[in-house]
């Protein structure tokens, strides 16, 4: 789960994030991720850590089922707001502790999370287990860097990630055909205590659930 400053800061700018987001990073991210899991109309998609819905945006617009999971409230709020009314199924929860049945979906996104959770592992190993057979966990998230400011401004519990310990977690989770590679963007922020900026690119990171069901 997320710390209780953590929570209180995106209770905060909840009604301001998606500004903020549009400086943080770009809406290729989206693309790019959406594009890499090969989503189907009709199939159902879990938001974890959704936030107001920058990922769900784009499945709602090819047709998939959402459910968003957030701890923030009043960002789960400007989500509801945003998207169409009964679009997306919004639920309050953890990463840790995703509030979904065991294999009731067929794609888990998770953009930006995992540097804010105290476990990652085990919110990976979460999302495998509400993984249907045959579907796909897709995380975007940045890589190892050395910028402190955001921990201490951002409220980042963790400075990115080496790639090979988000694939140790995704083989962990059971899950097959894991690959973890860059995804060609950056994620860029600017201290507002000083003059540092961050420049911090962005990998993507892929794992499907055994037995498949269903065709891409």
């Amino acid at each position: 789960m997320r710390s209780e400053p953590t929570k209180s800061y995106f209770d905060e700018i909840a009604t301001g994030w998606e500004k903020l987001r549009e400086g943080f990073f770009s809406d290729r991210i989206r693309e790019k991720a959406i594009f890499a899991a090969s989503v189907g109309a009709g199939r159902v998609a879990a938001d974890i850590g959704a936030g107001t819905g920058f990922i769900a945006e784009g499945l709602v617009r090819r047709g998939v089922k959402v459910i968003a999971v957030d701890e923030s409230e009043k960002m789960l709020d400007e989500l509801s707001r945003r998207l169409p009314i009964g679009s997306v199924d919004c639920r309050l929860g953890s990463a840790e502790r995703i509030p979904i049945e065991d294999e009731a979906v067929d794609y888990v996104f998770a953009n930006m999370l995992l540097h804010h959770v105290e476990e990652p592992s085990r919110a990976i190993r979460e999302m495998a287990r509400v993984l249907r057979p045959g579907g796909v966990v897709l995380i975007t998230d940045l890589d190892r860097h050395e910028f402190e400011f955001l921990k201490t401004e951002q409220h980042d519990r963790w400075k990115g990630f080496e790639r090979e310990s988000l694939s140790g977690w995704l083989q962990g989770a059971g899950l097959t055909n894991v690959a973890v590679e860059s995804l060609g963007e950056d994620c860029c922020a600017k201290s507002s205590k000083g003059e540092e900026e961050a420049t911090v690119s962005i990998f993507i990171a892929s794992g499907r659930k055994g037995n498949e069901r269903f065709k891409k």
